[in-house]
């Protein structure tokens, strides 16, 4: 197995920042923010909006699925760079 790159090392580090951004960090300002909670704004009886959510859920979003694409990316990457083993010497063999 290929030891970890400084490509690999970036890549992993970069993905996992933008995840633990977008989820536990813009989470935490969620929660200190105070309610609500959810994604969709509040509204009263009438329809009028009375609370909105700190953070754009579509930026918590777009930073979570970022962090999945360079995963993607990396992954692609490290399928197209790996040789292959001492041991997988290819043959070809001949049904009978």
């Amino acid at each position: 197995m290929k030891q970890p790159d400084i490509i690999d090392k970036v890549a992993m580090a970069f993905s996992a920042a933008l995840m633990l951004v977008g989820i536990v960090g813009l989470g935490i300002v969620e929660i200190i923010a105070g309610k609500p909670y959810g994604a969709a704004p509040l509204t009263n009886e009438a329809g009028e909006v009375i609370a909105t959510p700190a953070v754009d859920p579509t930026l918590r979003t777009g930073l979570v699925i970022l962090g999945l694409l360079v995963l993607a990316v990396w992954g692609l990457y490290r399928m197209a760079s790996t040789e292959p083993a001492e041991g997988d010497a290819r043959r070809e063999v001949t049904a009978d």
